[in-house]
């Protein structure tokens, strides 16, 4: 993501990579779409509680506990197993993720602990803070190397400091880098993937794009699928100028599906179905 100049923005840069500007504007189309429905008008709180679950199953899903949406929508016992944790620990996050939103321009790295607390849900001494050296990170589905703790703290820092300066980039070339470099760095020794696509969420919402929450990218994450998920992801960690356009185009296929899904919801209220 490097750019000459003292002033650059590097994550502007990414926004003129070929196709990104396609992206960009796909998902303002989308999201126009799902916003102009008249049922918007009238029950938009509906639409953003149904979002948040929807959002929550296909989080969890990508973590490998691909439940049925009936089935999220009936457990109240999220402390069963592996893949009940997971669903609990994703719900838990969507709903804490509209909390931090005021936090996250100021304190991106609290709004990341903050949310790793809330999805592990222990008060274990490696909870709420980034990994320490040699402390092993649990995130079976993601195989890619992982960074050194230094490595990783060097890099949210800089994360943090490009949330924290702003800049011109669209908000869904933010969204994506937060999104893959909190996934690629695993700053954390569990639920990274949980985290990371709640933070995406918390972008999107705070920009401005889907200030209603009503467009979850987890959902389009999940629909596409975990094979081109994690394919997309190593294009991310390539760095290369391909892979990075590859990367944010997933991220807008994700909320363009996410739109989609929400549109849906509203035909079916308006039809009286749902």
């Amino acid at each position: 993501m490097s750019t000459s100049g003292a002033n650059a923005d590097p994550l502007a840069a990414l926004g003129a990579l070929p196709g990104v500007a396609e992206s960009v504007e796909s998902v303002r189309k989308a999201v126009d779409r799902v916003y102009g429905h008249r049922i918007m008008r009238r029950r938009s709180n509906e639409i953003t509680s149904e979002a948040a679950l929807r959002g929550a199953r296909g989080s969890a899903a990508l973590s490998g506990a691909d439940w049925a949406l009936e089935e999220v929508r009936r457990r109240s016992d999220f402390g069963g197993d592996d893949e009940a944790r997971a669903v609990g620990a994703a719900l838990r996050l969507t709903a804490e993720a509209g909390q931090l939103l005021s936090i996250w321009r100021q304190s991106p790295l609290r709004v990341l602990a903050r949310l790793h607390l809330v999805a592990a849900a222990t008060n274990a001494d490696e909870v709420g803070r980034p990994r320490r050296q040699g402390e092993p990170v649990d995130e079976p589905l993601v195989g890619l190397p992982l960074p050194d703790a230094q490595e990783a703290h060097g890099r949210l820092d800089g994360l943090a400091a490009l949330v924290t300066a702003g800049g011109s980039a669209p908000a869904l070339v933010t969204a994506a880098v937060v999104h893959g470099e909190i996934l690629a760095l695993r700053p954390f020794t569990s639920h990274n993937g949980l985290v990371a696509r709640a933070a995406e969420r918390i972008v999107l919402v705070g920009s401005g794009l889907d200030p209603k929450s009503v467009c979850p990218a987890e959902v389009g994450h999940a629909e596409l699928g975990r094979a081109a998920y994690l394919a997309a992801l190593d294009g991310y960690v390539s760095g290369t100028a391909e892979g990075m356009a590859a990367w944010i185009a997933h991220c807008g296929k994700a909320v363009a599906l996410g739109a989609r899904e929400s549109t849906a919801v509203c035909e079916a209220l308006q039809r009286g179905a749902a």
